[in-house]
């Protein structure tokens, strides 16, 4: 087994529960972990035989672009999306950061981390 990382994804979105946030929008970053056999792909050298890096970032794209009250339901909706497309990934870690939450005071970030076994 291996793991294929993408980190950092970076989108603008309009996440949160207050009507504020649905409106001016903010920044939120991605981390996604994917446990994927590898090994035909070891041998082949073809794209066909993994998971598409480009195809995860599309598909974790589209969800963002869908509003959510909570990261807990966008951050299940990707990793669905993500299995569904590519059901060899056995495993999945996803980590989604909301910069600069409206919560009363100054913090970088809160962030939701959710696994799918």
């Amino acid at each position: 087994m291996s793991i294929i990382s993408i980190e950092g994804m970076e989108f603008f979105a309009y996440h949160g529960c207050f009507k504020e946030e649905q409106m001016i929008g903010t920044k939120f970053n991605i981390d996604l972990f994917l446990t994927v056999d590898t090994s035909k792909a070891e041998e082949s050298d073809s794209l066909a035989d993994t998971v598409n890096y480009q195809e995860v970032f599309r598909l974790v794209k589209k969800e963002m672009e869908l509003t959510s009250k909570l990261l807990e339901h966008v951050g299940h909706r990707i990793l669905n999306s993500v299995k569904s497309t590519f059901p060899q990934i056995e495993k999945a870690t996803l980590k989604i950061r909301k910069m600069n939450p409206p919560l009363g005071g100054k913090m970088d970030y809160v962030s939701l981390t959710l696994y799918l076994a």
